[in-house]
């Protein structure tokens, strides 16, 4: 959405909706929790804060005829279906969880890992799978759904350090993610610095294979340590 052009700038428009989010998070947890803080539902919290930030900026903006009603809800729509495709990811995510613990993916994994490699290798092992999915799919969060679902089973079949092993798969998948060239972070980097995109690729890729480079040595000497 382009700003349109001989409306005064007001902090207030950005300020109030933000302030009321904020402040409607902890009032959401009293409610939800009855009065108990720390007893509240966090996502119906969120949700409550985002509903009422969005009326407020919706209400103010009309006010003030910076937008008029379709504006506003062709604005609202646009965001909600910007996150249709986050919200189908994670549901395959949790259909996917739910296949592998009902097939045992993670015991059988593991115990074909104990066969042909020291499961003190296996957080290393699965940095570098994380990183070859992320940068092949270019999304760290699709790599995130198909290997933690197998990967955590696995480490606690084989009593390997769980934090260990789930840093790697995240770092991993931030890896590929940032790295591959048809990601859409590297896509945005490159088209806001007006760079070409091959180039942007090319020239990240030293720190970065630097960087993995350190991590998976770490990775495999912490899993003789943890």
């Amino acid at each position: 959405m382009q700003p349109k052009p001989g409306i005064p700038l007001r902090a207030v428009n950005m300020v109030l909706p933000i302030g009321v989010m904020v402040i409607m998070m902890p009032l959401g947890l009293l409610i939800t929790g009855h009065g108990n803080l720390m007893q509240g539902s966090g996502s119906t919290a969120v949700f409550w804060a985002v509903l009422m930030g969005l009326a407020v900026a919706a209400i103010a903006y009309r006010l003030q005829g910076l937008l008029t009603v379709r504006e506003i809800m062709d604005q609202f729509m646009k965001g909600v279906g910007g996150l249709v495709s986050l919200a189908a990811l994670m549901m395959l995510a949790f259909a996917i969880g739910a296949t592998c613990r009902a097939l045992g993916t993670g015991p059988y994994v593991a115990g074909l890992a104990d066969a042909f490699i020291t499961p003190k290798l296996v957080p290393a092992l699965l940095f570098l799978i994380s990183c070859g999915i992320a940068f092949a799919t270019g999304t760290s969060w699709g790599t995130f759904a198909i290997m933690i679902p197998i990967a955590m089973p696995m480490v606690d079949a084989l009593g390997l350090h769980m934090g260990l092993t789930l840093a790697a798969v995240l770092g991993g998948g931030v890896f590929g993610d940032h790295c591959s060239p048809i990601s859409d972070t590297t896509i945005i980097s490159s088209m806001a610095s007006a760079c070409d995109h091959i180039d942007h690729v090319a020239t990240q890729l030293p720190y970065a294979l630097s960087a993995a480079g350190v991590s998976l040595l770490c990775y495999a000497v912490l899993g003789f340590l943890l």
